[in-house]
């Protein structure tokens, strides 16, 4: 999908779209004040933001834990420790064809799971209990091919969205998703089977970003049949060979950080959805972190 940097002046009147048992769990409303984007334009939206139709190819891959602790915007921001010194990076490669107000786009998640200022650093465990204290996740890179979800994404969360060209499409088995720099070069290529062990998910997470000098948190849901491939022996193992390129990173400046995060070659999990319902809600303002970026 090409970037769109034009913003339509209304909000998509697409409301009646979300009308199933997923959605329906969710109490409608606006922001405090309406969102001022380029122009002067100011859009009232509705949150939680709701997806529908979605398209998700997810990837989990170890690297050392080191190198996904220096992608960490505070030093109280500490990847969940795994065996043998490593942490875990996800990439999530979203096709939205339907979205609560605002144009479909295409998007990337490139995520760290974290604990946020933690007691005691528990290794796999928070994996395990998605409700453990202080546990998210932490996105260091957001790339989406639309202009109004950019700016919505840095105002109201500070999530670090950049405007690329994505394209993700089923080819030859696989969901295939690609990121092009500035220059139309692709530097991002990531393969997810679309074939697996079905397996139904019906779950939340906290997302930790950075607004300013603020630490915030937002809670996303999503419920859909994943087709899901693990290997869980690489717990253990290290230096496995893949049966073919899962990631491709080009010599592109685009994609420096995910080189310098020194990424094993063979997925730790693999997860495909062709068809899941989603949400990600405003900033929570009952919660008081124990951090700040001052």
């Amino acid at each position: 999908m090409k970037a769109t940097r034009d913003i339509d002046p209304a909000l998509l009147a697409n409301r009646d779209e979300f009308d199933n048992p997923f959605f329906r769990r969710f109490a409608l409303r606006t922001a405090p004040a309406p969102l001022v984007l380029p122009g002067g334009l100011a859009k009232d939206y509705l949150f939680p933001t709701l997806y529908g139709d979605v398209t998700c190819a997810h990837a989990i891959f170890m690297c050392p834990w080191e190198r996904a602790y220096s992608v960490m915007p505070h030093p109280l921001m500490k990847p969940v420790r795994m065996p043998g010194g490593r942490a875990l990076v996800a990439f999530s490669c979203y096709v939205y064809r339907k979205v609560l107000g605002v144009a479909p786009y295409n998007e990337i998640a490139m995520t760290v799971p974290i604990l946020v200022d933690p007691d005691i650093e528990v290794p796999v465990l928070p994996m395990l209990w998605p409700s453990f204290p202080g546990f998210g996740y932490h996105v260091f890179s957001m790339p989406v091919t639309s202009l109004e979800n950019q700016v919505r994404g840095q105002r109201i969360w500070g999530l670090p969205k950049v405007v690329q060209d994505i394209d993700i499409e089923d080819r030859d088995g696989d969901c295939v998703t690609r990121a092009f720099d500035d220059d139309g070069n692709p530097y991002f290529e990531l393969r997810v089977p679309t074939t697996g062990s079905p397996t139904a998910f019906d779950q939340s997470a906290w997302l930790y970003t950075r607004l300013g000098d603020r630490c915030l948190r937002g809670r996303t849901c999503f419920a859909g049949t994943f087709q899901v491939r693990k290997r869980m022996d690489l717990l253990w193992k290290r230096g496995a060979k893949p049966d073919r390129e899962y990631l491709v990173l080009s010599g592109s400046p685009a994609a420096d950080v995910l080189r310098g995060l020194e990424i094993e070659p063979v997925p730790f999990q693999l997860r495909y959805a062709g068809r899941m319902s989603s949400c990600f809600d405003l900033p929570d303002t009952s919660w008081r972190p124990t951090l700040t970026f001052r």
